[in-house]
């Protein structure tokens, strides 16, 4: 039985889960926010350093886009999750910046 709504977001928890993740425990994710530019992106970072994410802003080196990556350890539950999406589009918003996902190499 599935206990999440029909959306990406519960799509990439029952990934978890099939990967053998445990979400009942911690999980390093990674959250992807995209931004227009490295300058851009920066500031994003500075504004999610304050909600204790690790950050880093990268340029794919394929399509030449940038994104800030949110690193937090946490449980993934799944409204925690689009919370923490929702509030990361806030503050990309401003700086030209959205939510764009998210992901993890598995529990902590």
């Amino acid at each position: 039985m599935n206990q999440f709504p029909d959306d990406e977001t519960a799509e990439a928890l029952g990934q978890f889960r099939q990967c053998g993740f445990d979400l009942s425990k911690p999980l390093e994710i990674d959250f992807f926010v995209a931004v227009p530019s490295k300058r851009l992106g920066d500031q994003v970072a500075l504004e999610v350093d304050k909600l204790g994410f690790k950050t880093s802003v990268e340029q794919d080196e394929e399509t030449g886009a940038w994104t800030c990556y949110c690193t937090k350890t946490l449980i993934p539950e799944y409204p925690e999750i689009v919370r923490i999406e929702e509030e990361l589009t806030i503050i990309a918003k401003p700086y030209g910046g959205y939510a764009d996902g998210f992901g993890s190499y598995g529990n902590a």
